[in-house]
């Protein structure tokens, strides 16, 4: 299954940072459990490499885990080979085109229309709109008009609450971090 079937199906990817690795691999345990099936482990975390290994290991097929804040070539690779499935990144830049070279879907961040213009010419996936949650679902829904058909994600800032609003704006799908895990990857 490819990354946009992936996100229009379970429409909900978690994120999780955190200082604590151990934490942050209970958080993403208890998030499958849960019924969380799309999952993001930031690179900003403790030991991200080490951490996306062992819960690539551990929860195996239960779960498609990719690894957010790709930034580098270094980025993408250690991603990869840590058993991330897809990368996230905050913005355009090298971890993109990297990621790709590597066969890794990219959920790639972008604000603007161009940014998003920029990130689908550029072969990214669907299009992580970020920070989402300054602009709203409306600004989800301006998109849609210009780009139809190329999924939007919106991240950042996005409340639980509002996951109903973005998915009814046309969102693909949603990307909630401190909302669903609250403090629990900081231990």
């Amino acid at each position: 299954m490819d990354l946009n079937e992936l996100l229009a199906r379970h429409r909900l990817m978690a994120i999780i940072r955190g200082s604590d690795p151990a934490a942050c691999e209970r958080t993403a345990e208890v998030l499958v459990e849960s019924g969380v099936r799309l999952l993001e482990v930031s690179l900003t975390s403790a030991d991200a490499a080490g951490v996306l290994t062992r819960i690539c290991a551990k929860l195996g097929s239960a779960a498609h885990i990719g690894a957010g804040t790709v930034l580098t070539e270094k980025d993408a690779k250690a991603a990869r080979d840590a058993g991330a499935t897809f990368a996230v990144t905050p913005a355009l830049g090298e971890g993109v085109g990297a990621a790709l070279e590597l066969g890794m879907p990219v959920l790639a961040g972008a604000m603007t229309p161009t940014e998003v213009l920029a990130a689908h010419r550029a072969g990214a996936t669907a299009v992580k709109l970020f920070p989402a949650g300054s602009l709203g679902p409306g600004y989800v829904k301006a998109l849609g008009d210009p780009f139809p058909g190329l999924g939007l994600v919106p991240v950042g800032g996005v409340g639980l609450a509002d996951v109903p609003q973005y998915l009814e704006a046309g969102a693909l799908a949603v990307g909630v971090g401190s909302p669903l895990g609250g403090d629990a990857p900081h231990g």
